[in-house]
């Protein structure tokens, strides 16, 4: 991933781990009024320097990214504060693509979890049916 060319190798390394092993990741976005809201989220890192969100179509999260595209985002696993990594980014809604149920890398990576959370994998896909696509600006590690 380009982005992450500035990084040592082993904070490259580190970075590439966790984004492809972390089941969680802080989206923060911008309210209208101006006040940052963060949330925890399923994502899936991808080899284009994108993450993949699935959101409930409802969720105030989609009409933030709407209004002010830029978002921030942290990985949610340190170690006592350590080993941080925090990313930029811009989102947009892409209903272009497949349910989360049906794509392939995030029903692998999260399989388990839909099925004891949700019952069965479709139950999620019927629930979180607005996909959001972000491309990676910068990345921070601590």
């Amino acid at each position: 991933m380009e982005l992450l060319d500035h990084l040592s190798d082993a904070d490259r390394q580190r970075v590439l781990g966790r984004l492809n092993s972390n089941l969680m990741v802080w989206l923060t976005t911008v309210r209208p009024d101006g006040q940052p809201v963060s949330v925890p989220v399923w994502f899936l890192a991808r080899e284009d320097g994108t993450l993949l969100i699935y959101s409930r179509a409802n969720k105030a999260k989609l009409a933030n990214i709407a209004a002010n595209p830029k978002v921030s985002l942290g990985l949610d696993v340190t170690d006592i504060g350590r080993n941080i990594v925090r990313l930029e980014g811009v989102a947009h809604h892409d209903p272009s693509l497949p349910r989360a149920h049906e794509h392939p890398a995030f029903l692998a990576k999260y399989i388990e979890r839909m099925g004891a959370m949700f019952d069965t994998p479709e139950n999620f896909g019927d629930q979180f049916t607005a996909g959001l696509v972000i491309q990676l600006t910068k990345v921070y590690v601590g």
